[in-house]
């Protein structure tokens, strides 16, 4: 019968074996770009703009963003999120998220006569538009993406008739279309990249005459961010991923650590979320972050990290970002005027 070593022995050995790595082999490589994209941040400035602009409260439909220290922070400057247009009293302000929505819940927010601000990022425009061109055109459009994700609701929102969601390469058999001839592929914007077209390649198969759309509709921030962990996964022991367990592109980063050859990697909202068995024989330690992460939670982890040996950080650089959208146009107006006078939206 074998022994098991007593808590104290087997935390000894721990960091025995994590002392057989030379402080000058500890590093960590941290990715670049990484955090906001100009979406999210475009989206969380409106909802702070309407705070200073409009004063509290200012409602949110949904998570402005999918990050809990960024809801957190936001609701302590006054902004209120709720589940559903309806809880919002007749009046006021309503912002929509960067997700976007479905045409059905502008509809709502002019029957409760609710001013909007509307933070979808233009991305996610993009795609609903792409969506009602094609289903004009009469496409049956097939959208890639995960089923209950509230960009997928929105976008299937502006032509239900026409859109079959397709969650991944194992759904494409159980997808039905009306002519094989006239079909279009359309995705969520945070999804992986490489799963994304492996979901494509297995539509072709049973569809030769696919259209795909315009332009990539999975985001330039998800790509790059997907990029970057590629490049540093192979030489991670351990990724280590900063975001919230409900953003998609936060989670896909993970699976995209595992896949380029990290032999570990976690999700955490926050720096005292690690564990610290999961440093056991690590020598490099990759760090990224989710695009709606800000840079402060990030310092957190890597501060977490320096305490414990890994001082010296390397930028490993896969692209570099410029983009920048402007704010919402209902941020120029006096929405809590025109919501009192017309009794409607503040709508264009």
């Amino acid at each position: 019968m074998t022994s098991r070593p007593s808590p104290t022995a087997a935390a000894s050995g721990d960091a025995a074996r994590r002392s057989d790595i030379q402080p000058s082999a500890r590093k960590v490589l941290l990715a670049a770009p990484r955090g906001y994209c100009a979406g999210v941040d475009r989206a969380v400035i409106a909802v702070e703009k309407a705070l200073e602009q409009y004063g509290a409260p200012v409602y949110v439909r949904h998570e402005i963003v999918h990050n809990k220290y960024v809801v957190k922070t936001l609701e302590k400057k006054g902004a209120i999120f709720v589940d559903e247009t309806e809880e919002v009293p007749e009046g006021n302000i309503v912002i929509f998220s960067a997700h976007g929505v479905a045409p059905v819940v502008h509809e709502e927010a002019k029957r409760g006569k609710l001013a909007t601000i509307d933070a979808t990022c233009p991305l996610v425009t993009k795609v609903h538009k792409e969506a009602v061109r094609f289903a004009n055109e009469d496409y049956d459009i097939l959208l890639i993406g995960h089923e209950g994700h509230e960009e997928v609701i929105g976008t299937s929102g502006e032509a239900p008739d026409h859109i079959t969601l397709v969650d991944g390469p194992d759904d494409v058999a159980n997808v039905e279309v009306r002519d094989p001839d006239k079909v279009v592929w359309l995705s969520q914007t945070t999804l992986s990249v490489d799963e994304t077209m492996e979901t494509v390649d297995a539509l072709k198969g049973r569809f030769p005459n696919l259209l795909s759309p315009p332009s990539d509709d999975i985001c330039y921030a998800t790509q790059n961010r997907q990029t970057a962990v590629k490049q540093m996964g192979a030489e991670a022991d351990l990724v280590i991923v900063v975001g919230s367990k409900n953003s998609s592109n936060s989670v896909r980063l993970v699976e995209v650590a595992l896949g380029a050859g990290a032999r570990d990697a976690h999700l955490v909202d926050y720096a005292e979320e690690i564990d610290e068995s999961w440093l056991e024989g690590v020598g490099t330690v990759g760090v990224t972050s989710g695009a709606s992460v800000p840079e402060i939670l990030v310092h957190g982890v890597l501060d977490w990290l320096a305490q414990r040996g890994y001082e010296d950080v390397e930028t490993v650089t896969a692209a570099q970002e410029s983009i920048a959208f402007s704010l919402p146009k209902e941020l120029r107006r006096d929405l809590r005027a025109e919501a009192r006078a017309a009794g409607g939206t503040a709508e264009d």
